[in-house]
């Protein structure tokens, strides 16, 4: 929340998860500038209205943020995520009753990492478990709690300041993720969580702040801001250029498992590389060897709706307009997803989804293509 964006250690917790898989990351992407998006300024928004809402509930003083960002959808998922804090608090002090509820608390880690903290967004702290809940805006990436590094680091922040003071024996860690529906709760034992910290944090942490150890390219360059000029990744998506131009069907099985398995990182990789070669030529003026600038197609459109119109009704056109029912996601954000629910729940359907190949570590349920066969034909 607002604290969390104020100031931040070189290693950060919500870089944690790409350091760790590529330690020396941590110090090649300091070359390049760090870039604010739209994104990630409505994120922020929302997160410092999460944390009005709760500390308003909570009794303590808050002065409610205005942000250009604001609309009743951010309200809504803010309300969601303050009620499920509030039942979690509710809760844990029914088994605590010296139970403490920390809001925005600044959780050092440097037992481990060298200068690291971070800012939580909720921990609730008590005797035999210590509760840690980050909120996430974000609905483009789903975001899990099992062994999440950035969580694990706020866990560990929070135990040297509360250890001495509580018998803590476990740390649940929580992402509330509302606009996916996402609440994703992972359990470990502190002293798993400790044996974590000693033989793989500590020391891929110390590798990392010296930029030392193995380039690791994969799915955590997605947010690095070295990721379009990083040789590593290029050179793991170049190795699939031994398959160029080859028949699919002439490929072995593990052929094709190898290039399944890094076909979508490499269609990312070379977007971006893409993206980052046009914007240096749009900006700058880049020359690059065999391309050129040129404008793109566009469609036309009225520089005046209303008087285009008044003008071809006043030259006896009339059948002018065409009216549609708005998206379900636009009238659900009208509406707010209780009274749509309510009001057109029984009217909306789901259809099943095309077959679509993915990881094992993907979180949905596979498909049995001969079962779903049988029953269609049934």
């Amino acid at each position: 929340m607002s604290g969390s964006y104020n100031e931040h250690s070189k290693f950060s917790p919500s870089a944690a998860h790409r350091i760790l898989a590529c330690p020396p990351s941590l110090l090649l992407e300091q070359q390049f500038s760090k870039k604010t998006s739209s994104y990630a300024e409505e994120g922020t928004a929302a997160h410092d209205l999460a944390e009005h809402k709760l500390k308003k509930a909570l009794k303590m003083r808050s002065k409610k943020p205005v942000s250009k960002y604001d609309t009743d959808e951010m309200d809504e998922m803010t309300d969601v995520y303050a009620e499920y804090c509030l039942g979690v608090i509710e809760k844990a002090k029914e088994s605590c009753k010296d139970t403490q509820v920390l809001i925005e608390q600044k959780l050092d880690f440097n037992d481990y990492v060298e200068g690291g903290f971070g800012t939580g967004d909720l921990v609730i702290v008590g005797t035999g478990t210590l509760h840690v809940i980050d909120f996430k805006y974000g609905r483009g990436v789903i975001v899990s709690a099992e062994k999440n590094p950035q969580m694990m680091l706020y866990a560990l922040g929070a135990l040297s300041l509360f250890d001495m003071l509580y018998d803590i024996e476990k740390v649940t860690m929580t992402i509330v993720q509302p606009r996916v529906d996402n609440f994703s709760n992972y359990e470990i034992g502190v002293d798993d969580l400790l044996k974590w910290a000693e033989e793989e944090l500590k020391p891929k942490a110390e590798l990392a702040l010296k930029g030392e150890g193995e380039f690791c390219a994969g799915e955590h360059c997605r947010f690095c801001r070295a990721k379009n000029q990083c040789r590593a990744r290029a050179v793991k998506n170049l190795e699939l250029l031994k398959y160029e131009f080859q028949d699919p069907a002439l490929l072995s099985d593990d052929e094709i498992a190898e290039i399944i398995g890094v076909s979508e990182e490499l269609s990312k990789w070379a977007s971006d590389i893409y993206t980052y070669a046009a914007a240096l030529a749009i900006n700058e003026g880049k020359q690059w060897d065999g391309f050129k600038l040129v404008e793109g197609r566009t469609r036309r459109k009225y520089t005046d709706e209303e008087a285009a119109a008044e003008a071809a009704k006043a030259a006896g056109y009339n059948d002018i307009f065409k009216q549609s029912l708005i998206t379900i996601t636009e009238m659900e954000k009208l509406m707010g997803k209780k009274k749509f629910k309510d009001i057109l729940g029984s009217l909306v359907e789901s259809p099943k989804g095309k077959f679509t190949l993915v990881a094992e570590s993907d979180k949905r349920k596979a498909v049995d293509v001969v079962a779903a066969e049988f029953k269609v034909e049934e």
